[in-house]
């Protein structure tokens, strides 16, 4: 009966991918199907449908060396998830654009599929059982409900007296991988962490041996969180790069459940996933922002929002929607139909508030118009049901999308500065017993905010603007990418904040990059510790800005960018304990500072080449997204990142002080 469900099952794939290239989310039956196909996919020749897919819609250009494209066998050498990037909104977005998203991926499936990179994990396989410490130090992406990112002495070990010894003990290099975003987990002696070929690893986060591991049918995108149930069972759970969410069992690695978590085709989870009382909080982007930019594209339909599922069997309990359901507005400066509102993606992490019911998230600007009042705002929803509580707008009127970069049709008119909210909201109690909620914008603005304000518009209590990379608002092309992107912390009473900031050319923009320290109660700064290059960098080789350099195909060599990076700023999320705070820069540097006085403590450069444990030759880069972890006196940081013409790399590493390394 098996064989000829999964029969049946795979005759309905290959017609619907084959034939009508119809799009699998479309109505239950289908959804159902990608579902099942997702589950079994090792038993499924999703990698024959993908070579003919190939074979149909790119040899012409790839199997023709007077093409100068690159060949299949050098496109082989890329992992999934990086192949599915160039396709969705990359240098072959044009040219893959009449694809559906399943199409996409299963092309990438093919093409990463056809050259095996495993034969280190046999090889460098513990030799013995994992210990009895059940300790739960790394657990979700805020290190805690609260979004607070601290770790409190007694699971940090890490402190003013031996930061200063910190020293690499061991390394490991991930094939086909060049960038590093899934933050880890750490349970007891296992770190478990999902890279960018979507496998999950089970490692001694002592020795940095493999225990085991698990592979998904695409990248792993977000952090792993771990739900421990009501029964008392325990699940990893995360987000791919199809986004799809799966909840895998920590002892085996088998997969629970798998729910696509997807309101449109160009949806993407981008945060990660929270938990509560056996209910899972998904946070929903889309790519469609980056796909704008291309004069085909019809804009734009997509939006963000917040998804509900049931954490024991995967089922969807409710969604929240960023806008209401795109229409027909009108033609864009080329006569292409335009359609709005959309956007509102929400790329923060959900904060948990059990006392109130609610969760808390940020949101990013709308793609097209009319603008909503939900666009660049901080939201309150109720837990049970996904209602709206209250709103807190921070700017009104920002629609903005990739076309705004380059003049395209479909930039918005007077179009917005790209002022999202993209670090997680924190909920800080102060001394005297209340409660704050606290944002940082990518404008370089911070916020507090009441979480009990007395209408639904929201109520702030204070602003402070640590980095003007919001100058110009209602200008096109005023997005800098600077301003604070994921990185807020807080210790006490000291909100800590970072700042991107690059060097770019606009009128009264003066960047800022480097870390902030804030007083929660009233917004006061505490200290400033800039951060600078160090080298000289050709203005020919400095990059244009995001999804422009993706497309743009300019090459500069990879040895000149390690050796001065265009991006030295701080985008990643910080940590921090009860006196440092580790804070990641997207030149690879992993710096920390003394939580009082700012004072630089520690610092190592991960932008180089390794000879790295598990007999592979890697190389570090930018340091992004999460950053870094710490778990009883050992700091592990994910070195790599080259989504926006960053420096790519493909490390973890795990230091320890010295003094302690020959007790580990």
């Amino acid at each position: 009966m098996k064989k000829i469900a999964i029969l049946l099952a795979l005759v309905l794939l290959a017609a619907v991918l084959l034939v009508g290239g119809v799009l699998l989310i479309s109505d239950s039956p289908m959804k159902t199907l990608e579902s099942f196909a997702i589950r079994h996919a090792d038993i499924l020749p999703l990698g024959y449908l993908g070579e003919k897919l190939f074979d149909k819609h790119c040899a012409s250009c790839h199997d023709n060396p007077a093409m100068h494209a690159p060949s299949r066998e050098a496109l082989s050498g890329f992992s999934k998830e990086t192949v599915m990037v160039a396709l969705e909104f990359g240098k072959m977005q044009p040219m893959a654009g009449h694809l559906s998203k399943q199409e996409r991926g299963l092309i990438a499936i093919y093409l990463a599929g056809s050259a095996p990179a495993d034969e280190w994990i046999a090889q460098h396989q513990c030799s013995s059982a994992p210990g009895k410490d059940t300790t739960r130090y790394v657990t979700n992406w805020g290190l805690g409900d609260a979004n607070r990112r601290y770790v409190p002495a007694a699971h940090a070990g890490i402190d003013r007296q031996n930061v200063s010894q910190l020293e690499l003990v061991w390394s490991l290099a991930f094939p086909k991988v060049t960038d590093m975003r899934s933050q880890p987990a750490i349970v007891g002696d296992t770190l478990y962490f999902g890279d960018k070929t979507g496998k999950l690893y089970a490692i001694d986060r002592r020795s940095g041996c493999i225990r085991a591991h698990a592979e998904v049918l695409s990248g792993i995108r977000s952090a792993i969180t771990v739900a421990t149930l009501g029964s008392g069972k325990q699940l990893l759970v995360f987000a791919d790069s199809m986004a799809s969410i799966y909840a895998l069992d920590p002892d085996t690695l088998a997969i629970v459940w798998q729910q696509a978590a997807r309101i449109y085709e160009t949806s993407v989870i981008t945060g990660s996933i929270s938990y509560h009382d056996d209910r899972l909080f998904v946070p929903v982007s889309s790519y469609e922002v980056a796909v704008s930019g291309s004069p085909s594209h019809v804009c734009c339909k997509s939006h963000g929002g917040v998804i509900a599922l049931d954490a024991r069997d995967g089922k969807p309990l409710w969604q929240w929607h960023g806008t209401g359901e795109a229409t027909l507005q009108g033609r864009n400066a080329a006569g292409g139909e335009l359609y709005g509102p959309s956007g509102v993606s929400v790329w923060s992490t959900p904060t948990i508030d059990a006392k109130r019911n609610r969760i808390y998230i940020g949101t990013g600007e709308n793609l097209s118009l009319p603008t909503t009042d939900t666009s660049d705002a901080i939201v309150a929803l109720d837990m049970d049901s996904g209602a709206l509580v209250w709103r807190f707008q921070a700017l009104a009127g920002d629609a903005w999308n990739a076309a705004c970069l380059n003049g395209g049709a479909n930039c918005p008119e007077n179009p917005g500065g790209d002022f999202d909210f993209g670090a997680s909201v924190v909920m800080a109690t102060l001394p005297d017993g209340s409660e704050l909620l606290l944002a940082g914008q990518k404008s370089g603005d911070v916020f507090a905010l009441n979480p009990d304000p007395a209408g639904s518009d929201g109520e702030l209590i204070w602003q402070r603007q640590v980095s003007n990379a919001g100058i110009g608002p209602n200008l096109a092309q005023s997005t800098t990418n600077g301003g604070v992107h994921w990185g807020m912390a807080l210790s006490g009473e000291r909100l800590l904040v970072a700042a991107a900031d690059p060097e770019r050319v606009r009128p009264g923009y003066i960047p800022k990059p480097g870390l902030h320290a804030l007083d929660a109660t009233t917004g006061e700064i505490l200290w400033f510790q800039g951060v600078s290059r160090g080298c000289d960098i050709p203005e020919e080789n400095k990059p244009m800005i995001g999804l422009q350099n993706m497309r743009a195909g300019k090459t500069i060599e990879l040895s000149e960018q390690y050796r001065c990076s265009f991006y030295y700023g701080l985008s990643a999320a910080l940590m921090a304990t009860d006196e440092l705070v580790f804070s990641a820069g997207l030149d690879g540097r992993i710096r920390a500072f003394d939580i009082v006085n700012g004072d630089l403590l520690w610092q190592a450069e991960t932008a180089r080449s390794f000879a790295a444990d598990n007999g592979i030759s890697g190389h570090g880069g930018a340091i992004d997204v999460s950053g870094q972890v710490i778990a009883d006196g050992w700091l592990y940081v994910q070195s790599g990142y080259s989504m926006f013409g960053q420096l790519p790399g493909n490390m973890l590493l795990a230091y320890r002080a010295v003094e302690d390394k020959a007790q580990q």
